[in-house]
């Protein structure tokens, strides 16, 4: 870019949005309030019956108690902003603002990768070493599987983060997305990003080979040790368990395979901005209806909350 747009430092971005149009904008609002409504109360709601529910008290139900926080803070990084510039004419946030929702946006997408395959390895322990799982999956351990997947979510956004605002921001500061993403926020960049895109390539590419891996490895086993089984209804009791987890594995890392790794094409800015929306909006509001729609402890701990209220 050339050096006139460099003149000034800039301290505010504009964000494009998904569209200019008024009518649109105002449907859009109704429908992102609701999944943003919808979000909040399932997740919260399912860690407040998992922690005073006796019958949850499983490591099973400790990660997904921690699960549903944390999409309740996933999604709370992008849907309020993105409500309020739906109300809006002027767009805009500030350079530290946009930092800010960057590095915590990255931080708690990558905290769910590693939570997730420490979810599958939590149902690999319990259906493959049943007489061990309460030494193996004790709460000193689940504790640490969590705490870690934090650690090296806050980790991983730190570069990302670090490495995308000590670059030079030109003018027009306008990001085409939403909500501050990595590659909306290096295209203002007045510097070659090459060393940017390859720490995406590296970093992101590794968590998602581990953390997907680690799932693949883990259902492995699990099919191993389910089809040795002699019943049909105890292969099914003994899978059943990990449906509702799978489903949500091939939800999240399937939108960020198809965010990520499909062809581009004219449209794919508008594209991405769909899958986004997905990504960060519907996936946070659809995993706790995937649980507790197929898990039977959840449906009679709620019940019997109900009754007690």
């Amino acid at each position: 870019m050339s050096e006139e747009n460099q003149t000034e430092q800039v301290t505010e971005l504009t964000l494009v949005g998904l569209t200019d149009n008024l009518r649109l904008q105002a449907l859009l609002f109704i429908l992102f309030l609701l999944i943003y409504f919808i979000t909040l109360v399932g997740n919260l709601g399912m860690v407040v019956l998992i922690r005073s529910s006796a019958q949850l008290q499983s490591p099973m139900y400790f990660f997904l108690s921690n699960l549903s926080l944390l999409d309740a803070c996933y999604s709370s990084v992008v849907a309020p902003k993105t409500l309020k510039n739906l109300l809006m004419g002027k767009k805009t946030i500030s350079v530290i603002g946009c930092a800010t929702q960057l590095y915590f946006f990255i931080a708690l997408g990558t905290t769910e990768c590693f939570l997730l395959a420490a979810m599958a390895y939590d149902r690999y322990a319990a259906i493959c070493k049943p007489l061990l799982y309460s030494s193996i999956m004790s709460h000193r351990v689940c504790m640490l599987l969590v705490v870690s997947s934090y650690v090296l979510g806050l980790l991983h956004s730190w570069v990302h983060t670090e490495f995308a605002f000590s670059l030079p921001l030109c003018q027009p500061a306008k990001v085409n997305h939403f909500y501050c993403d990595l590659m909306p926020v290096l295209a203002l960049s007045c510097i070659d990003t090459r060393v940017n895109r390859c720490l995406i390539f590296v970093l992101g590419g590794l968590v998602e080979v581990v953390t997907i891996l680690a799932v693949l490895v883990s259902y492995v086993f699990i099919l191993t040790a389910v089809s040795r089984i002699s019943s049909a209804q105890g292969r099914y009791k003994a899978f059943s368990t990990c449906t509702s987890h799978l489903a949500g594995v091939t939800i999240f890392h399937g939108c960020i395979l198809a965010l990520n790794f499909r062809p581009g094409s004219d449209s794919s800015l508008s594209t991405d901005k769909v899958f986004s929306v997905f990504y960060s909006l519907v996936v946070p509001m659809l995993n706790p209806l995937i649980y507790s729609l197929r898990s039977r402890e959840v449906k009679n701990a709620l019940r019997a909350l109900v009754k007690w209220k």
